[in-house]
């Protein structure tokens, strides 16, 4: 199937609440507040589009790259995202919680002061990521890659840690009181904080 594409197309305030897209393409697209709650994407990208204000609540996107977009004061709850790229978004001011994400990459994406508590976010690409201020209260990391992160104040008290990939930087940072890591990030958080381990 031949895929539909959109370059430099205004959207803003449409209204495509529980529609079902399949293999299209959006290219500097605005869907600035639009109705796209309940929306379906399957195998769609989306580049350098702008999605401030928009509703995707209970949204689900399935193999769908959302690269470079900006979701400012957007409304993602319960939006489900499984086998998706976020490479390089700002969902700063983005309503997101409670909302899944399943194999996906959130490589470079902007989630500074975040409300992400109790969130799995387990096993995700989250490289370079601004986290900076986020509420990652007792979130689920385990087995994130969080390597370059940026962690300064952010709140990880009661977080799983385990398997967590995260830099020295990350660990002095960000506030871990009561976090669950394994032996081995005990050790760096310890050598982090200028302990001899011998």
């Amino acid at each position: 199937m031949e895929e539909e594409f959109h370059e430099d197309e205004d959207f803003s305030e449409i209204v495509a609440a529980d529609e079902h897209w399949v293999r299209r393409r959006f290219v500097r697209c605005s869907f600035t507040g639009s109705d796209l709650r309940g929306l379906r994407t399957e195998g769609c990208t989306f580049d350098e589009c702008d999605f401030a204000r928009a509703d995707l609540g209970d949204s689900q996107h399935r193999g769908t790259a959302l690269r470079t977009c900006t979701f400012q004061a957007a409304t993602l709850l319960g939006a489900r995202f499984h086998g998706c790229s976020l490479l390089g978004s700002s969902l700063l001011g983005a309503r997101l919680r409670p909302i899944t994400f399943v194999d996906c990459d959130l490589t470079l994406v902007a989630l500074g002061r975040a409300d992400l508590r109790r969130t799995d976010l387990s096993g995700l690409r989250m490289r370079e990521a601004n986290l900076v201020e986020a509420d990652l209260r007792e979130a689920d990391l385990a087995g994130a890659d969080l390597s370059g992160a940026r962690l300064r104040d952010a709140r990880l008290e009661g977080a799983d840690l385990r398997g967590t990939r995260i830099d020295a930087d990350g660990l002095v940072q960000a506030r871990l009181t009561g976090a669950r890591v394994d032996a081995e990030t005990a050790v760096r958080f310890a050598v982090a904080h200028g302990l001899v381990i011998s």
